[in-house]
């Protein structure tokens, strides 16, 4: 298996949303639909509510072809901002929003988060905040000084990045390169919140393999504090279903709540 680092424009030329969308969540065999997407939309969830982590705006950076982790943000941010480094993953979050019927179908996802939020019933009401509270859907590149260039977009109160970073960034230098590029666009005091998967070197997207930078606990500790954020917390939890380890072999899943100081 070729796991050597995958470059941008393999990315841009090979990666397929759909392929993607059906490999990690369908709803009969999606490698991350249930461990995964327990795990995030649960942490979404305690972070994302009113007196928690809120304010005017908030930017999802790199957010793929995928729009679940905002169901819980959109009821505590009037904007969002989402945005990814390939226009094939915004044009597939454009078809969501615009309830196109090719658009993938994430229905039960949003039943999940209301059910957590105690109102089962009410998941087209959440689906439809959402597309109301999302104002732009952008291109990025996380590796650029200015991600946004050549717009500048001014600071916001959160960011928030999901199963992204370990894809472009090829070592721990550049993942915490990275975050110091997020400097800019986090309001002084505002909030980063970071979600994604440990020690995983690869997944396939349909039959095709993309590398991913291996991460543990200890490399986001001094990933983050060096890049001048203030831990507010981190939590990993180990991998328990392995079933789909041939298509992805990540062995846990972390979340970090950080903050940019008020002095930065």
């Amino acid at each position: 298996m070729d796991t050597s680092f995958t470059k941008q424009e393999t990315y841009i030329q090979e990666f397929n949303p759909k392929d993607y969308l059906e490999t990690y969540y369908s709803a009969e065999n999606g490698a991350m639909k249930r461990e995964w997407l327990d795990f995030a939309l649960r942490k979404l969830h305690e972070t994302f509510t009113p007196g928690g982590v809120e304010g005017d705006t908030l930017i999802d950076i790199g957010a793929g072809p995928t729009i679940y982790p905002l169901l819980s943000a959109c009821e505590v941010f009037k904007n969002i901002i989402i945005s990814d480094f390939l226009e094939q993953n915004c044009a597939e979050v454009q078809k969501w929003l615009k309830k196109d019927p090719d658009a993938f179908d994430w229905s039960p996802v949003a039943k999940f988060v209301c059910e957590l939020e105690g109102n089962s019933e009410n998941w087209k009401k959440k689906e439809d905040k959402l597309r109301r509270t999302v104002k732009q859907v952008l291109t990025c590149d996380v590796l650029k000084s200015n991600p946004f260039e050549p717009d500048v977009l001014p600071p916001v109160d959160c960011m928030l990045s999901c199963l992204c970073l370990e894809a472009p960034c090829k070592d721990i230098e550049s993942f915490r390169n990275t975050l110091k590029n997020f400097h800019d666009l986090i309001k002084p005091g505002g909030h980063l919140i970071v979600l994604s998967v440990l020690n995983s070197s690869f997944y396939f997207v349909g039959q095709k393999c993309f590398s991913s930078m291996t991460l543990t606990k200890e490399d986001l500790e001094l990933a983050f504090k060096g890049a001048g954020y203030e831990i507010e917390k981190l939590e990993v939890v180990p991998r328990e279903d392995r079933s789909a380890i041939n298509i992805t072999n990540y062995d846990g899943y972390y979340f970090v709540h950080a903050r940019k100081p008020h002095n930065l």
